[in-house]
């Protein structure tokens, strides 16, 4: 047995085959709730989308509530409600009330349980309408809103705002977090029934093949340049400058790099403004983000504020080190000296120190990028499929044997 976790966080067994026969489960009938989907670019519509795709593959009946977008290609059993833009938030909605129109949706097609994947105006909604119908309820932890209210100059609504998250969360049967790391932190908010479960990254999607030595030279780096890549939103929260910092520490040091940016959003113009000499690919999908990240040297990635950052495990499966701070998904599945290094929380001087290090030995680079992929390998999504649905079979049915033991204690 090589060992029983990628990381100490996650829970899978590098011995395990990607593809195992499954148990035969019950179909069940899914209302999922999200109030992000694509085309929206960001890790909560992507992973929200590969459960969906993961769970109909497998015989059960999802119905996806979500707001309406111009354009929308839409599925057969979608619910579409209204929505609004949020305010500097390019690409991302907030979903409106919606409880009438469930209401009378769901009474009419009743699902088996209720999925909610974040916590916006349509998830409280969603929440009120299926306690008032009796409907079993999960739901996701993926967006640390209470963290990101110190970038946006209103840190004085963190505490409301954990306090409307604490109390959200604990009117569902569960809450699914990415890591044990979220798991403690979220119990330390006093939120309860928390289970963790993993995130996959698609291995031939994001791939070392995807190379391409003429998008290197697009960025101006010859054979011997080390390229920095960070992929992300360009948002305060994403703490982007230090990704810069640690360019440019590389760079006076006398090194050949170059700093490619992979992302839009509000963020931007400043960043541009301030941060020259930096490619700004801006937004990139399918099969030119797989070429971004392929022909990166190393990825570096500053963010405080993640819930798991599917970015991370996305380089690896490119074969790229990670740089990062020890928390969330880098946190989980980075190995210091294996797959890449990692500093402790705020700590910067360490962050930039690694930065130095890491892009003054080629060879090392190169060595930990293969392991990175090696590891990535075992991040399958059918394993992370398996784990999803256990838990919604156990909240569906969890139902019926509130319901038994009632009747046993009434007779």
């Amino acid at each position: 047995m090589l060992a029983d976790v990628v990381a100490p966080g996650i829970a899978i067994s590098f011995d395990d085959p990607p593809s195992r026969p499954r148990p035969s489960l019950p179909a069940l009938d899914v209302a999922v709730v999200t109030e992000t989907y694509p085309p929206d670019v960001n890790g909560v519509a992507v992973t929200a989308a590969r459960a969906v795709d993961g769970l109909r593959a497998r015989g059960h009946r999802l119905q996806l509530v979500r707001p309406r977008r111009a354009g929308d290609a839409t599925g057969p059993d979608d619910l579409l409600v209204p929505g609004l833009p949020l305010p500097g938030q390019q690409g991302v909605q907030m979903g409106l009330p919606a409880m009438r129109t469930l209401l009378r949706q769901w009474t009419l097609q009743r699902p088996d349980l209720v999925h909610l994947v974040t916590e916006g105006p349509l998830g409280w909604s969603a929440l009120r309408a299926a306690e008032r119908l009796g409907l079993p309820v999960v739901s996701d932890f993926r967006t640390n809103f209470h963290a990101y209210s110190g970038h946006y100059r209103i840190g004085w609504l963190r505490r409301p705002i954990g306090a409307y998250l604490r109390q959200f969360h604990n009117r569902t049967r569960c809450t699914m977090v990415p890591t044990r790391a979220m798991q403690q932190e979220l119990e330390g908010l006093g939120v309860r029934r928390l289970e963790v479960v993993a995130r996959g990254v698609d291995t031939q999607r994001h791939a070392p093949a995807h190379r391409s030595e003429a998008l290197r030279r697009s960025w101006g780096a010859g054979a011997e340049t080390r390229v920095l890549l960070c992929v992300a939103r360009l948002a305060p929260e994403k703490n982007i400058t230090l990704a810069y910092e640690a360019f440019r520490r590389c760079a006076d040091e006398g090194h050949d790099v170059r700093l490619v940016l992979v992302g839009n959003g509000p963020s931007r113009r400043q960043l541009e403004a301030r941060c020259p000499g930096v490619v700004f690919a801006g937004l990139r999908r399918g099969a030119e983000l797989s070429a971004h990240y392929a022909s990166a040297d190393l990825f570096v990635f500053p963010s405080l504020t993640e819930t798991w950052g599917n970015v991370v495990p996305e380089a690896m499966a490119s074969g790229l080190p990670v740089l990062a701070y020890d928390c969330a998904a880098a946190g989980e599945l980075v190995w210091r000296g294996v797959h890449g290094r990692l500093a402790a929380p705020h700590d910067e001087a360490a962050f930039l120190r690694h930065a130095s290090a890491l892009v003054a030995d080629p060879a090392a680079l190169r060595s930990m990028g293969a392991s990175a992929r090696d590891a990535a390998r075992h991040l399958d999504w059918e394993r992370v499929i398996d784990r999803l649905e256990a838990v919604l079979q156990e909240a569906a049915h969890s139902v019926a044997i509130d319901q038994a033991a009632w009747r046993s204690q009434t007779a």
